[in-house]
């Protein structure tokens, strides 16, 4: 029984990180701060916002201090965001999300933003910015709904890898990417563009559109994640 919990507690935790993984963007709500604007504070606050994920799979986010969420969380960093992982279906209320939760706090780290904006290109035209900074989502926790009966509250722990799971792949996913986008090999995938590689997945983008590729078995390390990306540039999305 111990295990069955065990197992159903992971692929929990997994479906998670795919839905994070597959998001384009969420839901984020901060508590809105006061202001003569406003007047109260306190107050749920939603927001659209672009999402993106980091190798061990926390959300970032790129945001411009002129917005009214990042005024919020330069009050309070306590936030939740919302990923939908429901688009066509006929009963959304039958299909995945989840509500992660967390403190978002800002990061310089160059390769996080790269990942970003391999996901989101069109930011590159602001990402720039002076006012415009990458947050990471430190995740405390998670509430799944899977579909009726199935719901959980999962620890970040359970969610995010762990270092070792990731730490090879952070010199190495950019010359990965760059080589599975040499021309002869975009043209076998018919133009989509590799734009993220972590050890579960290949992220793909083709004019606005994005796919993932999930691998069988997770890679631990560069070897493996080069004879798993011979494999995948064979397949046409």
């Amino acid at each position: 029984m111990v295990k069955k919990a065990a197992t159903e507690e992971a692929a929990g935790a997994g479906l998670v990180r795919r839905l994070l993984r597959e998001a384009e963007r969420g839901a984020l709500s901060t508590a809105l701060a006061g202001s003569r604007d406003t007047g109260a504070s306190g107050w749920p606050y939603g927001s659209l916002v672009l999402v993106a994920s980091d190798l061990d799979g926390t959300p970032l986010l790129l945001v411009s201090d002129l917005a009214e969420h990042a005024k919020n969380l330069a009050a309070d960093p306590r936030a939740s965001l919302l990923i939908d992982g429901t688009a066509g279906m006929k009963n959304p209320l039958a299909g995945p999300r989840a509500t992660l939760v967390g403190r978002a706090l800002r990061t310089t780290e160059p390769r996080a933003l790269e990942r970003f904006l391999r996901r989101h290109p069109a930011a590159r035209l602001y990402a720039g910015f002076r006012d415009f900074h990458l947050w990471r989502l430190e995740l405390e926790r998670a509430h799944l709904v899977a579909g009726f009966g199935r719901i959980a509250w999962i620890a970040a722990a359970e969610i995010l890898l762990a270092e070792r799971q990731w730490r090879w792949l952070g010199t190495c996913e950019q010359p990965l990417l760059e080589g599975l986008n040499e021309p002869a090999r975009l043209k076998r995938r018919r133009g989509w563009h590799a734009v993220g590689l972590d050890p579960e997945g290949l992220d793909l983008r083709k004019a606005g559109r994005h796919r993932r590729l999930r691998f069988t078995q997770a890679l631990a390390s560069e070897k493996a994640a080069r004879a798993a990306l011979a494999r995948t540039a064979r397949i046409q999305p």
